[in-house]
């Protein structure tokens, strides 16, 4: 890949198996950089024949990414438009496109995965997190809003009516172990344990023959991926919804307290989301 990236380490495939490390300081929040940089490399990978596995990961141990910047709420979505044109101009449909990529995708989770930072990881074909510090949380609607990126739809079919009422309701941070309990990720394992299990998985996949492998992730994204239409109406919920008068009073009142920055607020924000 010749693409120039500034917000992703995108190391050359080694035996069809590509990583992507997320480099988006101060801590990765989603902007129009990044969405600019992935909008791209989504672009690359589908006529990549290559790539047979994709890794997705975090340069930062706290943070694979906390939420969107909500100061570039437009600008990121201008960007993502640039994947599917203007009537898909949201974060939502880029990672849909992420889902539909004939390569497997692998999330490898550490540190805090809320918002469309959850989304994005529930847009990979798999999800694996590190027992000891990732978290999981979607933080919508303690915000005011509701998720916007697929959050709604790939929850309800992964963790049941009841399960997934709880996660988005009740905006709250959840641990590994409990996330995987509930199905929102593959498996939680140890930090030390972590490289090497997805390593060996995605190794593995890479080495079966291609057409067996996108044609089975193709029936299975048949049977369960939402439709394009649903994530676009929940992309137009979140947008009608983060512009009211309740939603941005909240947010001022965490910006107020540190958001967007490397704060306690930050590392404890689903416990802070409750006492607003």
């Amino acid at each position: 890949m010749t693409h120039v990236y500034r917000m992703l380490r995108v190391v050359p495939s080694d035996e069809g198996v590509l990583s992507v490390v997320i480099d988006a300081p101060p801590m990765n929040l989603i902007g129009p950089e990044l969405v600019r940089d992935l909008v791209s490399l989504f672009g690359t990978l589908e006529s990549d024949e290559e790539t047979r596995v994709v890794v997705l990961e975090s340069a930062d141990p706290d943070y694979f990414i906390p939420h969107v910047d909500l100061t570039k709420v437009a600008e990121y979505t201008a960007e993502a438009a640039k994947a599917g044109g203007a009537g898909d101009a949201s974060l939502g449909m880029l990672w849909h496109k992420l889902s539909e990529l004939p390569a497997v995708t692998v999330a490898k989770i550490r540190g805090r995965a809320r918002g469309a930072g959850s989304e994005l990881a529930l847009a990979c074909d798999m999800r694996f997190a590190a027992a000891e510090n990732a978290i999981l949380g979607q933080i919508e609607v303690g915000a005011g809003a509701v998720p916007g990126a697929g959050g709604v739809q790939h929850l309800a079919r992964l963790l049941g009516r009841g399960r997934a009422m709880e996660v988005i309701l009740g905006a709250d941070d959840f641990d590994a172990e409990t996330a995987e309990r509930y199905g929102w990720i593959n498996r939680a394992l140890p930090d030390a344990d972590l490289d090497a299990f997805v390593a060996r998985l995605a190794h593995r996949i890479a080495s079966f023959p291609a057409d067996g492998v996108r044609t089975a992730k193709r029936v299975l994204n048949e049977l369960t991926l939402p439709a394009a239409d649903a994530i676009r109406a929940d992309a137009r919920r979140f947008h009608q919804l983060v512009i009211s008068d309740a939603a941005q009073a909240r947010t001022a009142t965490l910006f107020a307290q540190g958001l967007q920055t490397r704060s306690p607020l930050e590392l404890n924000l689903g416990d802070r989301l409750g006492a607003l």
